[in-house]
């Protein structure tokens, strides 16, 4: 009989302690402030297709605003539109998601103010939309690609050559393929609105190839090659070298056909660009053709020479 009440009680006090551990389970609002933290500026259809694009509009506008009334997120009205809106964190909501383990290393800003947001929403968009279609595609593949795989203005420092100091890239990306084997992927990505000239878009290809070569220095020592080859600073984040697309939208296809040309060129006609093209997958595709066929499509231009176009992954 007493082994009984003991076996009893002891059940009763695991079932208790079972009861009182916290739950592990991330709720919808806090992976929206994440989804901010990391994107900057959201709109509420985007916010929707990264967090559940089953659910209605309904849903995702209670979510939203729930974090508006406890002072966590604001918005701006999008220019040219009379409903649509982008949302951001505030200052609250910065402090509320620093130091978040899913936020490690993002060192993308929020905007400071609705004028802030509203001078950032073209390009920040573009760049969300751009990531929308590699979702999409990755839902409908069945690949790993997540809402936080998507990383915004990853920044590295270049060797002083008396040019820029610093590689910022509008992303990097982290894909996972599932079949026909596991693959995993990175990717510099920069998303092209053409509000630059062709030639200033073609120099980013540049900047990569410098950091593809860049060999930090130690003071007082001078390596062997060997030694140089192992101190490569992008070894310090990447397995392999990413590879580089660039997305291109906001004109005409003409234009962003020559756009696309000037790359080519900048590959032909520049040798440290050359060295990279040889080491490293290179493409662009226009960010419609992502939208209407997937990201995953035969719709990337090889930028190292005129083949036919392809996959990303088969760059």
């Amino acid at each position: 009989m007493s082994t009984t009440i003991s076996t009893v009680a002891t059940e009763s006090v695991e079932r208790t302690a079972v009861a009182l551990q916290p739950t592990a389970g991330e709720t919808i609002s806090h992976r929206a402030l994440a989804l901010l933290a990391q994107h900057r500026l959201v709109t509420s259809p985007q916010m929707r297709q990264m967090l559940a694009p089953d659910k209605t509009r309904q849903w995702m506008w209670k979510v939203l605003n729930e974090l508006r009334d406890d002072e966590l997120i604001t918005s701006t009205r999008l220019s040219g539109s009379t409903r649509l809106r982008a949302w951001f964190l505030t200052a609250r909501g910065v402090r509320v998601t620093a130091g978040w383990p899913e936020l490690r290393g993002n060192t993308a800003q929020a905007p400071e103010s609705a004028m802030d947001a509203s001078l950032r929403a073209a390009h920040t968009l573009a760049s969300v939309r751009t990531h929308l279609a590699f979702l999409a595609d990755a839902r409908v593949r069945g690949d790993e690609y997540g809402p936080l795989d998507w990383v915004p203005e990853v920044s590295h420092r270049l060797p002083d050559t008396g040019g820029e100091d610093r590689l910022i890239a509008d992303a990097v990306m982290h894909y996972t393929a599932s079949s026909p084997r596991r693959l995993q992927y990175r990717a510099f990505v920069e998303v092209d609105r053409a509000t630059m000239s062709s030639e200033r878009l073609a120099r980013k290809l540049i900047s990569y190839a410098r950091f593809h070569d860049y060999v930090p220095q130690q003071p007082g020592r001078r390596g062997t090659v060997a030694d140089q080859a192992a101190m490569l600073a992008w070894h310090r984040f990447y397995p392999r070298f990413p590879r580089v697309l660039f997305v291109l939208t906001n004109a005409s296809p003409v234009t962003l056909e020559h756009r696309i040309e000037d790359l080519r060129a900048m590959i032909s006609g520049h040798q440290l660009v050359a060295r990279l093209a040889k080491n490293v997958p290179l493409g662009a595709a226009v960010l419609e053709d992502l939208e209407e066929h997937g990201a995953g499509a035969p719709v990337w231009a090889p930028l190292s020479g005129p083949g036919d176009r392809c996959s990303w992954t088969e760059l």
